[in-house]
């Protein structure tokens, strides 16, 4: 594999390309946060497995009457608009596992068991062979909760699925302990166009919440992958 003037493996050259990929979001933006490149590029080549939600993201905005139904539907709409900005109108909804947001379960829990066999036998039927989650080391409790669910299903495929890992609020990994992968660049207006989806995130659409500060929403054209190094 030959790297990049970036210092950085295309994932346009062997192995990368030819494999199929499963993307993990945190919650809904993240997607488009950290991997609308890749979800792009990916879709267009036919190598787009799906997207999957780990919470509800309901953790955005204070509860109206102690309820998260208004926010969570408005969040699981906003993602799949801005799936289908990303990825074309023909791509299927995301999947939503449904932790609480900002309550992450954790491995030996029933809900952590069971969303790590329904994400291994997902895997199993879209014929995955990268999963694609947050850095164990980003801030937010959630993003390192998806990395530990996404190493436990590489755990149990035996090793067959690959764990390639993004960066949203944090730095990336060392380069002694992680490779890094770069995707394609994309237009920066599509992935905008993905962003705008997530109303509930960028405006006071639902009241007093969450704002995406305004440095988070000038994107770059691609994304970086990070994979872990073999001891």
């Amino acid at each position: 594999m030959v790297m990049g003037r970036s210092g950085a493996y295309p994932l346009t050259a062997r192995p990368w390309r030819g494999l199929r990929w499963l993307v993990i979001a945190p919650h809904p933006d993240d997607e488009t946060l950290g991997t609308g490149a890749l979800i792009a590029h990916m879709a267009k080549a036919g190598r787009f497995a799906g997207l999957v939600y780990l919470t509800d993201g309901s953790g955005s905005h204070p509860l109206k009457d102690g309820k998260a139904g208004s926010i969570v539907a408005a969040r699981q709409r906003e993602g799949r608009q801005a799936l289908q900005r990303l990825a074309g109108l023909q791509v299927k909804a995301p999947l939503c596992l449904g932790w609480k947001d900002a309550t992450p379960d954790v491995p030996g829990s029933v809900l952590f068991g069971r969303s790590c066999r329904k994400l291994a036998a997902l895997c199993g039927r879209l014929r995955v062979d990268v999963l694609v989650t947050t850095s164990p080391h980003e801030p937010h409790c959630d993003h390192s909760a998806a990395a530990g669910l996404a190493h436990a299903v590489r755990i149990r495929s035996r090793g067959r699925i690959t764990v390639a890992e993004y960066c949203v609020w944090s730095e990336a990994p060392s380069s002694r302990t992680h490779k890094t992968l770069i995707t394609p660049s994309m237009s920066p207006g599509v992935r905008r166009n993905a962003l705008a989806a997530h109303r509930s995130q960028l405006t006071a659409s639902h009241g007093l919440g969450f704002r995406l500060p305004k440095d988070k929403r000038s994107m770059a054209p691609h994304d970086l992958l990070y994979v872990r190094r073999r001891p």
